[in-house]
């Protein structure tokens, strides 16, 4: 049991029945519900980039062809995305020298990281097409994922919920400064 259903702290805690779902009271988190921008069919890739509001897109490394950033809705802190800036929707499609960048951008990825977040190791990889998982189908791009030993716990088993125990801000903060320091 996460907490007392009424909510009143002196309510004595009993083993639960089985029941389908529990409340996880985390307000924090309304920064990954509502959108930073208006809900629309534009890609995000197309258009976070061409705001030019780094910051409050989280985008942490601009290159000639690609691009970094923050995934808004995080496996682990320090998730990011690499993308190229042109739409493509097939890593099949990049020229060499968008390609070279790209990698040479995860490169980076996996320095700082490691550098700022010391993780054990990653998950790396392209969502390609709807049915593999790929929010935005019409645009490729490459997702970092550090893990940790122990990064897994009984949330996302038993409570369908995943705990990030840094906020994306600090996040952002932390990788961008790394970053920085690296140019």
């Amino acid at each position: 049991m996460i907490g007392p259903k009424s909510g009143y702290p002196n309510q004595k805690l009993k083993p639960k029945k089985f029941e389908l779902m529990d409340n996880l009271w985390a307000p924090w988190r309304m920064t990954y519900i509502v959108p930073k921008i208006p809900a629309s069919q534009e890609c995000i890739f197309c258009a976070l980039p061409a705001a030019h509001r780094d910051e409050e897109y989280y985008i942490l490394h601009r290159g000639e062809r690609c691009f970094m950033l923050l995934n808004l809705y995080p496996y682990n802190p320090g998730h990011l995305m690499v993308a190229p800036y042109q739409h493509l929707n097939s890593i099949e499609k990049l020229d060499s020298a968008t390609l070279a960048e790209l990698m040479a951008q995860v490169q980076l990825a996996l320095r700082v990281l490691r550098q700022t977040m010391q993780p054990d190791g990653f998950n790396m990889g392209i969502n390609e097409g709807k049915v593999a998982g790929a929010g935005f189908e019409g645009h490729m791009h490459m997702h970092i994922v550090p893990r940790w030993n122990g990064d897994t716990n009984f949330m996302p088993v038993l409570a369908d919920v995943k705990v990030i125990p840094e906020h994306l801000e600090s996040t952002y903060r932390k990788l961008k400064q790394a970053l920085d320091a690296l140019k």
